[in-house]
């Protein structure tokens, strides 16, 4: 597993609204599968109005989601 983040912007009611989150998953498919259904799951914005600009895979070391720490957090 390897940890990415992404950037990019949703549509939030009229407006588009900016993101950047971080994420641990195995590979950059997996990974914007995550975001995409994120979005989704919290906002009910469906996958065509979710615009990721930039993924990138990061250190784990550089993140501060709890997640991520939590999942690296043995290593």
């Amino acid at each position: 597993m390897k940890a990415y983040r992404a950037s990019g912007t949703f549509r939030n009611g009229r407006t588009d609204q900016k993101f950047s989150m971080d994420i641990v998953a195995a590979d950059e498919d997996e990974a914007t599968h995550r975001i995409l259904s994120n979005f989704g799951s919290r906002h009910g914005t469906p996958r065509r109005f979710v615009k990721i600009e930039s993924l990138t895979e990061i250190s784990p070391s550089e993140s501060n989601e709890p997640r991520v720490i939590a999942h690296f957090r043995d290593q």
